[in-house]
């Protein structure tokens, strides 16, 4: 935003002590208004891109001009006006428009006016001191460069005004030099960047909600800035990709983006936020500006409230390219989750939507729901007899209580099994697997080792330890874990596969009717007691035999095929899967030192959200996988933020980020083969 302010500025040393106090109080709200971040500056002291100087600060400077003309005296002359040009430059607009928000749209806040009184009375002080008069006096006379200071206050660089550009903070100011006149040094005095005391920030009023705002010489896309991380060049990932290889390159963007009911309904997460940017005619606007800027090709949504799907979302994301689908949250739950893709890009094959309540079934008693999509990708023209893995993608958003690590367990144990269902070919092997969601579990988490690691081992296992979110160790009674974890009515083995679905038919076995095998009931072979039999009366006795009561106790009792039989580990409580999945993020961040968070509530920063994609296991070391990219190849991903990084921004949401969660950002390949 670059707005030219043009004033004019009286010659006589009289009147420069007025001069000081108007320029200084013009030239700080102009800076304010080029730097903060808060809405404290929309109303009065808003300006937007593009247009001219607000009509209040013009009546300012005539004003000013008035009243310095009135008040010479008959026997002076007026003073010739002479023109000073300053701009006033918002670099920190380049980067936010990597945060893509505004906040332009907000009402105005009654706090400008307390703002603006403050400043001004404080410059009065600062005018009126009998120090300042003297420096006033002086500054003509001092050399260009020479620090002076004023009242007390801190040290002021006097700088004669040059073409150059000046840079407060990040909004910088250009001063065109007319004339030498000491007014216009007043205005190089106000303006120097390196020595302005920082703006005071505003005070919220009276029972209203604090709002702790971001320092002002610092913007908030500096402080929020994320790196985009290209792993394409990494040796490891070269050396997999040979030159003949060509790959069908994507993005995957997941995104918890804050349901507008689950934020009324639990305010008390957000007393650090001012009101205005919990709107959600303020927050839906910057969340989808944040998504057209990133342009992901599929896009997994969680906290997606019903009506602003149908209303809002869906007819935006159309415009955008993608074709849309939506699961909501059983009961009475208003929000759910969404899957898009671009249709220029992929083709729907497949489409599983998935509720993980099941009626009577404690463990499975809650109201989260998934989504399970195969894609086809779409490859250009012109590349003639090509072919490409179709691709599944899944989107969920686990229970968050944690207490309750026995329902998210069966939760993740229902979505893999849908995923094995539809990502599985028709040798058995498996087509590429891309995960996404908000699972409420940290990493390193006996959930997240067992997504990660394919095994998990839960018997006895405290039911609070397996999302790691909170410790409950201190308390006298925890649920635990026993096996099986859930009944085999569900229809789920223990390796995370469909009963209907795990035990192929032998090839070569036939089936007879009953029927056809009454045709033998009456022959030899029929009427012979196997050796073996186990006599039991009433059954195997039809046709009695002296009973060899040693033998048969020591006969082997042949296995009952129940419904129970396919449980087997589970029984152990071990339960497995074989989809080969890691994570797209470390979790850490080598070059701070520090973990990764992709939440923050209540201040605490945490890491709950996840992209997890197929790759080819290589070893195991202390009960850790290891993988390297197979068919479905890493290329880049949008770098995560620290805890106390956050902190500075005032934690999530802020006038920037208009979720709680951060958005995760990874880009793929997939190999192209010849057909």
């Amino acid at each position: 935003m670059i707005g030219t302010v043009l004033c004019y500025v009286l010659l006589p040393a009289a009147r420069l002590l007025q001069a000081l106090r108007d320029a200084f109080f013009t030239c700080r709200k102009n800076v304010l208004l080029a730097k903060s971040p808060s809405t404290q500056i929309e109303g009065v002291f808003a300006a937007a891109r593009g247009r001219s100087v607000p009509e209040e600060q013009e009546a300012l400077l005539q004003q000013w001009l008035e009243e310095g003309v009135e008040n010479f005296s008959a026997g002076e002359s007026v003073p010739a006006v002479r023109k000073v040009s300053v701009t006033l430059t918002g670099d920190w607009l380049e980067g936010s428009e990597l945060l893509m928000t505004s906040l332009s749209d907000l009402n105005t806040s009654p706090e400008v006016t307390w703002c603006a009184d403050q400043q001004l009375s404080e410059l009065n002080a600062l005018a009126s001191s009998e120090l300042q008069d003297h420096a006033v006096a002086e500054l003509a006379r001092l050399p260009a460069e020479e620090t002076v200071t004023v009242g007390g206050s801190a040290p002021w660089a006097a700088v004669v005004p040059q073409t150059d550009h000046q840079t407060a903070g990040c909004a910088g100011i250009s001063v065109e030099v007319l004339n030498d006149d000491p007014a216009v040094l007043a205005w190089s005095l106000a303006c120097d960047a390196e020595k302005m005391p920082p703006v005071l920030p505003a005070q919220p009023i009276q029972d209203a909600v604090p709002f702790y705002r971001v320092p002002t010489d610092v913007p908030y896309h500096e402080i929020l800035w994320r790196d985009w991380e290209d792993l394409s060049v990494q040796p490891c990932v070269l050396g997999q990709v040979s030159k003949n290889t060509s790959l069908f390159e994507f993005r995957v963007m997941s995104y918890n983006i804050l349901a507008q009911d689950l934020v009324e309904q639990g305010l008390d997460l957000y007393v650090h936020c001012h009101p205005d940017i919990l709107n959600w005619n303020y927050r839906l606007p910057n969340l989808l500006q944040e998504i057209q800027h990133w342009d992901p090709d599929v896009l997994c949504l969680q906290e997606v409230q019903e009506n602003h799907y149908w209303e809002q979302l869906e007819p935006t994301f159309k415009e955008m390219g993608f074709a849309c689908f939506y699961k909501r949250r059983t009961g009475t739950k208003t929000d759910g989750c969404a899957v898009c893709y671009k249709h220029s890009r992929f083709q729907l094959i497949s489409l599983s939507p998935i509720e993980y309540f099941r009626p009577g079934l404690d463990v499975l008693n809650r109201d989260n729901v998934g989504l399970v999509l195969l894609l086809q990708p779409v490859l250009p023209e012109g590349l003639g007899l090509k072919a490409v893995s179709p691709l599944c993608v899944a989107n969920t958003h686990v229970l968050f209580n944690p207490r309750r690590g026995d329902i998210k367990l069966a939760q993740v144990a229902l979505l893999l099994a849908e995923i094995d269902k539809v990502a599985r070919t028709t040798e058995g092997s498996y087509y590429p697997v891309i995960l996404c969601g908000d699972l409420n579990s940290v990493p390193d988490s006996p959930l997240y080792k067992f997504i990660r690691n394919g095994e998990l081992s839960y018997q006895g296992m405290p039911a609070w330890k397996v999302s790691g979110q909170e410790d409950f160790s201190q308390q006298l009674y925890s649920r635990k874990l026993l096996a099986p974890l859930w009944p085999s009515s569900l229809g789920v083995t223990d390796k995370c596969q469909y009963v209907t679905l795990c035990q192929p038919k032998k090839l070569g076995r036939r089936e007879y009717s009953r029927d056809f095998l009454l045709q033998f009931r009456f022959c030899d072979v029929a009427c012979e007691r196997p050796p073996q039999l186990v006599l039991l009366e009433g059954v195997t006795d039809a046709k009695p035999v002296a009973p060899a009561r040693e033998h048969s106790a020591v006969t082997p009792v042949p296995k009952r095929h129940n419904s129970l039989s396919f449980l087997g580990k589970q029984c152990s409580g071990v339960i497995q899967h074989g989809l080969n999945l890691t994570s797209v993020y470390s979790h850490f961040l080598p070059q701070r030192g520090r973990p990764e968070v992709t939440t923050m509530p209540m201040g605490l920063g945490a890491t709950v959200d996840y992209i997890f994609y197929s790759a080819e296991p290589v070893e195991s070391r202390a009960g850790r996988r290891l993988y390297k990219d197979g068919a479905l190849k890493l290329l880049g991903r949008l770098s995560l933020l620290s805890e106390d990084v956050l902190l500075m921004a005032n934690g999530l949401p802020n006038p920037f980020c208009s979720s709680d969660h951060l958005c995760l950002l990874a880009s793929f390949g997939l190999e192209i083969s010849s057909l």
